[in-house]
């Protein structure tokens, strides 16, 4: 009987990390209450909206991924669908296991839009997404 409610439970620990895996975090909010999305879209727009002609790499700050084991994932998930990513890397962290560094290194291939990669985080719960270098 005791195994039976072991097996209960860690399908039920599994589960609830699926889903906390897969829910984006509450999203920002302004100083005022009002959501930031407006926002974003005119920093998307800033953006050039030529595809690269040429391949590099760029670091994206990500500020709403506070997490290595659900947001970072979600987040290389996320940019590694859009077309001409080859990789996504989390920036280097001065401590292990913890993110203190919201930035992400995106490395791509010609063809890569980057206005519609920052367009897709804000997409999935990660709105304040920008260029740092």
């Amino acid at each position: 009987m005791r195994g039976i409610a072991y097996a209960v439970a860690a399908l039920a620990a599994v589960g609830i990390m699926i889903v906390i895996a897969t829910v984006p975090g509450p999203q920002p909010r302004g100083g005022d209450g009002s959501s930031d999305a407006p926002a974003m879209s005119v920093a998307a727009s800033e953006l050039s909206t030529e595809i690269t002609a040429e391949p590099g790499a760029v670091t994206l700050s990500v500020p709403t991924m506070h997490c290595e084991f659900a947001c970072f994932p979600k987040v290389k998930e996320t940019l590694e669908g859009a077309a001409g990513v080859q990789h996504v890397e989390l920036a280097e962290q001065e401590q292990e296991g913890v993110i203190d560094n919201r930035q992400v290194i995106v490395k791509f291939e010609a063809g890569f839009d980057l206005a519609g990669a920052i367009a897709l985080l804000a997409q999935e719960g990660f709105a304040e997404s920008e260029v740092v270098q």
